[in-house]
């Protein structure tokens, strides 16, 4: 299926890894302009080299920490007037109340909620000013399936559907469409990391989290390229009356009243 996406300029934060390097791949292959950030100069140029060994395109690398407005406010400059916003760098901690400090709330949102906020804003002023655009908040299923063992990514999760929805419900009368990804458990490194902090809270043992996949669907996580494929075609003009809503990819989860059980899964 041609998506109808060649000729775009993308801008794809958290893109050293993951869904963000998946999306990056895929926008690649349809033929789309790259600007690509993380905090990893390293992996940003080593990403670069294969996607344009592969596919040709033009590919741009921000490494910055987005946690900071600055390095916020020298994406926008550097990036310009992207067509699509792909908002996915985000590391909010694990952790069960008692665990998480105010130190680690406040690094965990300022990368996720007021990154994701800071760089929409600026994008939403670019595009409303044209008429034409895609915010495309990739959040987490967290926000919706409450989780007292993921307490601070249940609730920066949920903020950001309430901003994604408040937005992209009045942006088309504009041209833009803001709309969001709520994945579950995705085959990621931070994936990883926050399987063994909860395998360490439920079962005393971090090396045990793969046995928590054995309540999820089919018995695995999703792969990153499966959540990538949804947020190609929502961005596109295929999905163009498509905005205001989160779409939730996990198996099934959020559908089974949740796999979590008092902070356990």
């Amino acid at each position: 299926m041609d998506l109808g996406l060649r000729g775009q300029t993308v801008l794809i934060t958290g893109a050293s890894k993951g869904i963000g390097l998946a999306c990056a791949w895929g926008f690649a292959a349809e033929g789309c302009t790259l600007h690509l950030a993380a905090r990893s100069a390293d992996k940003l140029a080593e990403a670069r080299a294969a996607i344009v060994a592969r596919h040709g395109v033009a590919v741009h690398v921000h490494p910055l920490d987005l946690s900071l407005e600055s390095a916020v406010e020298a994406l926008d400059a550097a990036a310009g007037a992207v067509d699509i916003l792909v908002n996915n760098a985000g590391d909010v901690p694990a952790g069960r109340l008692d665990a998480l400090d105010r130190d680690a709330w406040q690094r965990g949102f300022d990368l996720k909620v007021f990154g994701y906020i800071s760089l929409a804003r600026r994008a939403w002023a670019r595009m409303q000013s044209r008429g034409a655009g895609v915010i495309l908040n990739n959040i987490g299923n967290s926000g919706e399936n409450y989780d007292a063992g993921y307490i601070a990514g249940s609730t920066a999760n949920a903020g950001l559907m309430a901003f994604t929805r408040a937005l992209g419900g009045i942006s088309l009368d504009r041209g833009v469409r803001v709309l969001g990804v709520n994945p579950g458990p995705v085959a990621t490194e931070r994936m990883e990391k926050l399987m063994r902090r909860r395998a360490h809270d439920n079962f005393g043992d971090e090396s045990r989290w793969q046995e928590l996949f054995a309540r999820y669907p089919a018995g695995r996580a999703a792969r990153a390229e499966e959540v990538a494929d949804l947020i190609l075609f929502l961005t596109s003009p295929r999905a163009g009356f498509i905005s205001g809503t989160i779409v939730t990819i996990d198996g099934g989860i959020a559908a089974r009243g949740s796999i979590i059980r008092n902070g356990t899964a």
